[in-house]
């Protein structure tokens, strides 16, 4: 009977054992689920070096902004500009909207007109080249005083009456190399109407008798009128003034690559 007893209550203790060991199992296993859930959702930071490479956005495939534009100059490609394709218009740099006389460069050869001596005088820089008798406007038109550019020679100048000069209201035009032309044989255009020019009456070359203009004695224009084209920078060969020489009637215009200043006083 005691023996019985015995093995009843070693078998009653084995079973309180069992039971504590599949308890604590099954804590363990709770507990463990837990810190995985935990894991899943904060993983562990890992460590890197600070001189390991980033990773290439071609090699992981990602999709990068697109660059701005100074990163695209610095690459070399062209940034845009809003509004111009990427370029500049003409008109924002005020392409071509000057007179193009202005933008010529100046020649070294100047004149000078002294309406009291009534003589112009050529200059080429500092040397006198040549000095020659004028006629100038007469008291009731005299010759306006003032600085210019010639920038245009013409041979055999036609005369059209200058519709703004009460004087030539009733004149009529005349045509280039026609006896009764006043402008002569040559015209120097500094400030239209009023020229350089030569003259049907040479008499009138050393006195104030012009409408404004300045007279020169034919041959002295057409000598000038040659030094101020090989010094502006056009110049011809002596073909060229035969030709305008012996084609009285054919006017020629010549427009001057350099300014040539002109000072009246």
């Amino acid at each position: 009977m005691r023996q019985v007893l015995r093995e009843t209550v070693m078998f009653a203790a084995l079973l309180v054992t069992v039971g504590a060991c599949t308890v604590e199992d099954v804590k363990d296993a709770r507990a463990g689920d837990s810190l995985a859930a935990a894991t899943a959702k904060n993983p562990p930071k890992v460590a890197t070096s600070a001189s390991a490479p980033a990773p290439s956005t071609a090699a992981t495939g990602t999709n990068a902004a697109a660059p701005t534009d100074s990163v695209a100059m610095a690459a070399g490609a062209p940034a845009s500009t809003p509004g111009t394709g990427g370029s500049l218009s003409p008109d924002s740099v005020d392409v071509g909207r000057r007179d193009k006389g202005a933008l010529a460069p100046q020649s070294v050869l100047r004149l000078e007109v002294d309406l009291n001596a009534k003589r112009l005088t050529a200059f080429n820089g500092d040397q006198r080249i040549g000095s020659y008798r004028i006629a100038v406007g007469s008291p009731q038109w005299p010759t306006q005083t003032g600085q210019w550019e010639v920038k245009q020679v013409v041979w055999n100048p036609e005369w059209i009456p200058p519709k703004e000069e009460q004087w030539a209201e009733d004149k009529n035009p005349k045509a280039p190399g026609a006896p009764d032309n006043p402008l002569g044989r040559a015209q120097l255009v500094y400030d239209p109407p009023r020229t350089v020019h030569g003259t049907n009456d040479p008499s009138s070359i050393g006195k104030a008798v012009s409408h404004g203009s300045i007279r020169m004695a034919n041959a002295d224009i057409v000598q000038l009128g040659r030094r101020v084209m090989e010094l502006a920078g056009a110049p011809k060969d002596d073909s060229f003034y035969q030709r305008v020489a012996q084609n009285r009637s054919e006017k020629v215009i010549v427009d001057l690559p350099q300014r040539v200043p002109i000072r009246v006083f």
